[in-house]
């Protein structure tokens, strides 16, 4: 039986986690999830793959969405008092599919230039954000990369770390990955590759697929600096998937909402065979 040992949402897409000890899952993952994006000046979006700075910025947002606060290191915060009903939209890029996003104004287009060193803009995800994800089980989501739920376990982390330390080299953090469900309590690492249908409480989540990593997990989270090729290169040795790709958790669409609280079973109600 697992459990899960946290849970974090992440309101600006590649800015710094919240972790939360209970947290509201709507049809698009964590409520606030994903919300917001930095975009440049033609309506592409930011992220850590060119700005690992932005691991440092940690954006904290009230629980009804209205006011969004920054914080980076050395910077004054920004205050931002969302605007999530204008009529005006802008066209923004997300890995190729275009959306449309409401612009947050030039004070936060000035405070994200001014810490990321570039022209940059903050956008919303606009209440009519119809957006279909793919994967064995279809979802939605806001401005996450594709499915709305990133599932890893302890398990998986310690097995990864085990051959980093083998070779003398120092063990990375859960935060390298980025997920929104942490969980302990399987004997075998790797078992959320095998999860086809998990029921917590109320909560249900559906597999949609292996979570494929990039070198946004080579950027230490805390300094906000590219830290050298693991944990790829060591991941390449043994989870590599189709494509030459790497792959670590999992990614699930949402079957039905509730609240999650970490210390809640990750229960399991169907099983299937990993696609790697």
């Amino acid at each position: 039986m697992a459990e899960i040992t946290e849970l974090v949402y992440y309101p600006v897409k590649g800015c710094a986690g919240i972790k939360l000890g209970s947290a509201d899952l709507t049809p698009a993952g964590l409520r606030h999830d994903r919300g917001f994006m930095v975009v440049d000046e033609r309506g592409g979006f930011r992220s850590q793959r060119k700005d690992p700075r932005m691991a440092v910025i940690r954006p904290e947002i009230d629980a009804d969405g209205t006011r969004l606060t920054l914080h980076a290191p050395d910077v004054e915060p920004a205050v931002i008092e969302v605007d999530d009903a204008t009529t005006a939209r802008s066209e923004v890029e997300l890995h190729g599919a275009g959306y449309l996003g409401i612009d947050q104004g030039d004070s936060a287009a000035e405070w994200f230039s001014a810490v990321l060193g570039t022209r940059c803009r903050l956008v919303r995800v606009p209440p009519e954000h119809d957006r279909v994800t793919n994967g064995l089980t279809e979802g939605t989501s806001g401005y996450a990369d594709s499915c709305p739920i990133l599932v890893v376990s302890e398990e998986s982390l310690r097995s990864m770390n085990e051959r980093l330390t083998d070779r003398g080299l120092p063990a990375l953090p859960m935060d390298r990955f980025r997920p929104n469900i942490v969980v302990a309590g399987w004997r075998e690492p790797h078992t959320e590759d095998l999860v086809r249908r998990s029921v917590s409480g109320d909560v249900e989540l559906g597999y949609a697929k292996l979570a494929k990593r990039c070198a946004v997990t080579t950027v230490e989270q805390t300094s906000g600096r590219k830290d050298g090729p693991e944990p790829l290169r060591v991941l390449a040795e043994y989870r590599r998937t189709a494509g030459n790709g790497v792959a670590f958790g999992s990614k699930f669409a949402v079957l039905r909402t509730g609240e999650l609280s970490v210390g809640d079973e990750f229960g399991v109600a169907e099983w299937g065979a990993s696609e790697l």
